[in-house]
């Protein structure tokens, strides 16, 4: 008789129990919700004014990674849905003690000029690359262009710039008297002081001119319109004096030049070329200090200093030219004398990139009352 072998009956697993269905779903929810975050779009808020008007305090977005490409996270080692803290318990969620060299993935768009972006500052050397605060600017100009200001107009690569959104410029409006007159179409233009219970701006005197009236932001739109108003006695143009873009203060009695030898301005900055991949620079003490932060942080060349003479070190040795390894970006803030972008810190390298804003999908006014508290003409407006 021939025997033939059989399998053993396999015993039916027993049925999970309603905490590990609960894990296993908890689990798969945070796998997808983290990739669908890293790979696709992202939500953010608006905090602060430095975009307005275009994005306002409020503003919730969407941001593509599609766009531009997902990249690569550099520190592996993070508490998931988190960035540079956990939520609540306010310590670290990340260890730096893996880091990786980032990749991005090919996206359907490249960075374009205009383009509203989505970036981890540059300048934050307290926290790895990928985990750095993000901020989000226009792209005023992109890698091969040579950026200047004059006047507070954009010129790029000696012509005029052709500016998307609402840029916002800062003046000085002063008035016969101030009243409710003045505060309602401050109210009615759009003026808002974030600094304000209510959010119009508050009546002053000028500190050089001790002239009555108030400090505003707006476009020139509305700039003109408050020129026409017979209350108006005259509206002048004030940017605050900062320290800019290239700073060589803490590089101690060097003789390289600054953004304060060179004479610029927020309304006056440039020219400046952007740096482009493959692009070799000869480096002089007129220019070293623009490239510092490339040659020593964005682009990770060792045993990088800096020289009493002016030029870049590398192994103690004079730097006289060097190769750029990655593309570079000049962003700006809409509001343009309230928005700390590379006027102050400089190029934004492509591998901080994060990617597009694309949609604001809710919009909440900080200062309206419970009926007004949604700005309904924002709901899912593109973002230009």
């Amino acid at each position: 008789m021939l025997l033939r072998k059989t399998a053993p009956t396999a015993s039916p697993q027993a049925p999970k129990s309603k905490s590990r269905e609960w894990v296993d779903s908890l689990l798969f929810a945070v796998i997808a919700a983290t990739l669908i975050r890293w790979a696709t779009f992202e939500a953010y808020v608006i905090p602060s004014p430095s975009m307005e008007h275009s994005l306002l305090v409020g503003d919730y977005l969407f941001v593509s990674k599609l766009h531009y490409g997902p990249i690569t996270p550099q520190t592996p080692l993070q508490v998931p849905l988190t960035h540079q803290t956990v939520p609540v318990f306010g310590f670290k969620s990340y260890s730096d003690l893996i880091q990786l060299p980032t990749y991005r993935f090919p996206g359907f768009s490249s960075i374009k000029r205009n383009d509203v972006v989505v970036f981890h500052v540059p300048h934050e050397s307290q926290y790895p690359a990928d985990l750095r605060t993000n901020y989000i600017k226009r792209c005023i100009a992109v890698a091969g262009d040579t950026l200047e200001i004059r006047q507070g107009q954009i010129f790029l690569n000696g012509k005029p710039g052709a500016i998307a959104g609402a840029p916002q410029t800062t003046y000085f409006m002063e008035v016969e008297t101030p009243n409710d007159e003045v505060r309602q179409a401050l109210h009615d233009q759009g003026v808002v002081d974030y600094d304000q219970p209510d959010g119009i701006p508050a009546a002053g005197t000028n500190p050089e001119t001790g002239k009555l009236g108030y400090i505003i932001s707006c476009p020139a739109a509305v700039a003109d319109y408050f020129k026409k108003q017979p209350y108006v006695k005259s509206l002048d143009v004030t940017a605050p004096a900062v320290q800019l873009f290239p700073d060589v203060a803490d590089f101690h009695g060097s003789d390289a030049m600054s953004a304060v030898q060179r004479k610029w301005q927020l309304d006056s900055y440039g020219p400046l070329p952007i740096p482009k991949k493959g692009q070799t620079i000869a480096l002089t003490p007129a220019n070293a200090a623009i490239y510092y932060k490339i040659v020593s942080q964005y682009e990770h060349n060792k045993n990088i200093t800096w020289g009493t003479d002016g030029m870049i070190l590398q192994d103690g040795k004079p730097l006289t030219s060097y190769t750029i390894q990655q593309n570079y970006y000049w962003m700006m803030g809409d509001n343009r004398h309230n928005s700390e972008d590379s006027r102050f810190w400089g190029f934004v390298p492509e591998d901080h990139i994060v990617g597009k804003a694309v949609l604001i999908w809710l919009s909440l006014d900080p200062f309206g009352d419970a009926t007004h508290k949604v700005r309904w003409s924002r709901l899912f407006s593109t973002i230009e």
